[in-house]
């Protein structure tokens, strides 16, 4: 099974890319792994928030496929301990689904037809980050849940 990071807009800040570069490489180690960059909308200001959404939601939905298994990362989604992402990576990997799409949303969030096509929703945690790095503290934890179905001691516990 291929994961894929399906992103709103590029990571700007170079430090972050760096590291998120590095992420990336290692995860690359234990699956087939992609992201996915979707542009940013322009000229956004005299736009409402809802047609925002729906726009972003459009470009999101033509993204993946009917066989894909959608995770949206959302604030209202379930949250994880790092071990049981793990455990919950392992169990999605034996379904017949092609890709696994981790889905992050522009900054306000999901249109009503992606919640509508997602399978799941994880939260990284009840705060808000800005989303920059809430595409650094996935690969992290992506990275991490991986050496832990490796058995490889990365993870602390």
């Amino acid at each position: 099974m291929k994961i894929v990071l399906l992103q709103t807009g590029k990571t700007t800040d170079k430090h972050i890319s760096e590291v998120a570069d590095l992420y990336t490489s290692r995860i690359k180690k234990y699956s087939a792994f992609e992201i996915i960059t979707l542009p940013e909308l322009k000229n956004t200001k005299n736009i409402p928030v809802n047609e925002q959404k729906i726009k972003e939601g459009k470009k999101v939905i033509q993204s993946v496929s009917t066989d894909d298994y959608v995770v949206l990362l959302d604030e209202r989604g379930k949250e994880f301990r790092t071990i049981e992402l793990s455990g919950w990576i392992e169990k999605i990997f034996m379904t017949s689904r092609k890709r696994i799409v981790f889905v992050i949303g522009g900054p306000w969030g999901f249109s009503e037809e992606v919640y509508e096509r997602a399978d799941f929703r994880i939260s990284l945690s009840k705060m808000t980050f800005p989303h920059q790095l809430v595409r650094l503290l996935f690969l992290e934890q992506l990275y991490r849940a991986f050496t832990i179905i490796k058995g490889e001691p990365y993870h602390h516990e």
